[in-house]
């Protein structure tokens, strides 16, 4: 597994690790807001997070959308990234979908090809 593939990963289960019910997002809008720094992203933070990536001078934009709230279940795994968060897990997929935009933004900013 490549470098950026053990990134995803290691994001996803750290995101899966510890889930935050909607509207109470902190510590994951954090780490988005984080990783888009460091992948060279304009930040807006508020109800959520938004990375801004320019590219050329038109007007034209393309939003991508992921939501990252988790749900009040309380998770049975055993797996080694299970919810450290009583009552509360990504039983939904969420923790993936961020994962995989974020990825996304990522593969984007590294090229201007697009």
């Amino acid at each position: 597994m490549g470098d950026f593939e053990s990134r995803m990963m290691r994001l996803r289960r750290d995101l899966h690790r510890y889930p935050e019910l909607g509207f109470r997002e902190d510590r994951t809008k954090q780490v988005v807001a984080a990783f888009l720094r460091d992948i060279g992203l304009e930040v807006h933070e508020g109800v959520g997070v938004v990375g801004v990536l320019r590219n050329g001078t038109g007007n034209g934009a393309i939003a991508l959308r992921a939501d990252m709230d988790a749900l009040p279940i309380t998770e049975t795994s055993i797996h080694d990234y299970v919810s450290e968060t009583i009552g509360v897990m990504h039983a939904c997929g969420h923790d993936g979908h961020t994962t995989m935009l974020l990825g996304a933004a990522a593969r984007l900013a590294a090229s201007s090809d697009f």
